[in-house]
């Protein structure tokens, strides 16, 4: 699996409600990142324990790439994307929309994913639709 096959494997598993953890390296320092639309989270415990908790309060997701673009380079990868971002909170039901910005490191590992984020930053370009 190439890092192209590794982000959209990561939309794919957002979409079916898939453990999203395992995606991001293990770390021991607080060097892996993740910025969310309204988080931020520093460290691999974090970003899993955030990731696990958005699982268990969202439903319906919709991930739509439009623009995706990754560069390779000896063991380390960068993306962009432009991806049409919607969901459902699973307590109150209200639909959330966004048009999204991504962008984001990889690297390699040795892992059984051959590819992991160290870091991605997710941010909206407008706001809330509905």
């Amino acid at each position: 699996m190439d890092a192209t096959e590794t982000i959209e494997a990561y939309y794919a598993a957002l979409r079916a409600g898939e453990p999203l953890g395992p995606f991001f390296a293990a770390d021991e320092d607080r060097s892996v990142v993740k910025f969310g639309i309204s988080e931020q989270l520093a460290g691999t415990d974090a970003i899993r324990t955030g990731l696990r908790e958005q699982t268990e309060t969202t439903t319906d997701w919709a991930v739509e790439s439009q623009a995706l673009e990754v560069t390779e380079r000896e063991g380390y990868a960068w993306f962009s994307d432009v991806v049409r971002l919607c969901w459902t909170d699973a307590e109150s039901g209200a639909r959330h929309e966004y048009d999204t910005r991504w962008s984001g490191t990889l690297v390699a590992t040795d892992d059984a994913r051959p590819w992991q984020f160290v870091g991605m930053h997710v941010s909206t370009a407008d706001d809330l639709r509905a």
